[in-house]
């Protein structure tokens, strides 16, 4: 970013949207959180499902309101959105991503594959050669990542339901069976010579599925190795999204400016 630009980083969840503002010489930790919902009160519409843009002029819609609320009169030009999007989504899904954040917004729009980030906002180091296991379990989609070398190296999802365990709606048994058997056929296709290392180092679960501590023990139980879910797992991707937005005019091997 140069001059008085302002960058956003903006995590479009199936369940929850969350924003959070970046501008030079002041970092903003305040982040802004609302229902991944449009349209009025009577005939509402979620546009992101299992964590994709279903709904392109729904999720424009969406951004749009977030930003009003958001960005005021006093911040400067939005310069560039970070955009969390999944290892799961198609070429087809990222361009319907990118076309309704960035006719919302306006700007250059930079999307990260969201456990990266998630990865980014707990403090791991992502350039560590070390493989790292992630589990970013979200509303609609949960995916395990094998990240190693600032790069995610293999990946599962699955398309499931985790409820949020703050309103007493937690997974599943039949998502948390699922999401089990996900991570470890992720764990079994981590070559023999660097399986033992990542068991070592353990499971980090990031999203709001880490808030489910059946989730966290049938993990733990299945596939015997340590598990933890980050200290604030539903904030992680939004907040690795703001510390990316520093870096990403100096690095192009993860990030990518366009829809391509």
């Amino acid at each position: 970013m140069t001059g008085l630009a302002l960058g956003l980083a903006l995590d479009l969840g199936t369940a929850r949207t969350r924003l959070l503002l970046s501008a030079p010489g002041r970092h903003s930790t305040a982040i802004s959180e609302r229902p991944s919902a449009c349209g009025d009160p009577g005939a509402r519409r979620w546009p992101v499902r299992h964590g994709m843009v279903a709904d392109m002029p729904g999720c424009a819609q969406l951004v749009r309101g977030a930003l009003r609320d958001a960005v005021t009169e006093q911040h400067p030009p939005l310069e560039r959105v970070m955009l969390g999007v999944p290892v799961a989504a198609s070429r087809l899904d990222r361009r319907a991503a990118y076309a309704a954040v960035s006719s919302a917004a306006g700007c250059r729009v930079t999307m990260v594959e969201e456990p990266l980030a998630a990865a980014v906002g707990c403090g791991v180091d992502i350039a560590d050669p070390r493989p790292r296991l992630l589990l970013d379990a979200g509303a609609g989609i949960a995916e395990a990542v094998v990240i190693r070398d600032g790069e995610i190296a293999d990946a599962g999802a699955v398309q499931v339901a985790m409820g949020d365990p703050a309103e007493g709606t937690g997974c599943s048994r039949y998502a948390r069976e699922r999401v089990a058997a996900m991570v470890a056929d992720l764990i079994a296709r981590i070559p023999a010579a660097l399986r033992a290392t990542a068991r070592q180092q353990g499971l980090l679960i990031t999203g709001g599925g880490a808030r489910d501590p059946e989730l966290a023990r049938r993990l733990c139980a299945e596939l015997r190795i340590t598990v933890s879910p980050a200290a604030d797992p539903a904030n992680a991707t939004v907040r690795g999204l703001a510390c990316l937005l520093s870096t990403v005019e100096n690095t192009r091997k993860d990030l990518h400016d366009d829809h391509q």
